[in-house]
């Protein structure tokens, strides 16, 4: 019953389903993307994507400054039917499309020569499309 338990407080999260959401409709982001489709800072989203790494839900790789994250293939028949279901059921949320067009703005805009630091905050692009998508941690924006 705790693994149980476990497993449903770490779903207890708007934003991290968010994220859920995003990578089920991608094999693999950036902190930098799911920053931007959340606009949020990337503390936050990296106290988000630390939990769900935690409960084996997502993997984790650094290529240089940049860290991508993935689904994990789950474990058990507890996790593999839950995170069917709960795909199907965010798939019918209405602003489930918003959410992934917001991501893919991001990701057309961005400039995929961008140099990413370490803590996974892309620099900005010049074009002013990205101004207005790219969340900044600098002045607090967490829209």
């Amino acid at each position: 019953m705790r693994d149980a338990a476990q497993f449903f407080k770490v779903l207890a999260d708007e934003a991290r389903l968010k994220m859920l959401w995003l990578l089920y409709n991608h094999e693999e982001l950036c902190v930098c993307d799911l920053m931007a489709a959340l606009e949020i800072t990337q503390s936050k989203a990296s106290r988000h994507l630390s939990t769900l790494r935690h409960a084996d839900l997502v993997s984790d790789r650094k290529e240089g400054p940049w860290s991508y994250y993935a689904l994990r293939e789950a474990d058990d028949e507890l996790t593999r039917e839950h995170m069917a279901l709960l795909k199907k059921t965010l798939a019918t949320r209405p602003d489930a499309g918003e959410l992934l067009a917001r991501l893919h703005d991001w990701l057309r805009t961005k400039d995929r020569k961008a140099t990413c630091t370490a803590d996974g905050a892309c620099a900005a692009t010049k074009s002013k499309a990205s101004k207005t998508t790219r969340p900044s941690a600098r002045n607090g924006n967490t829209r």
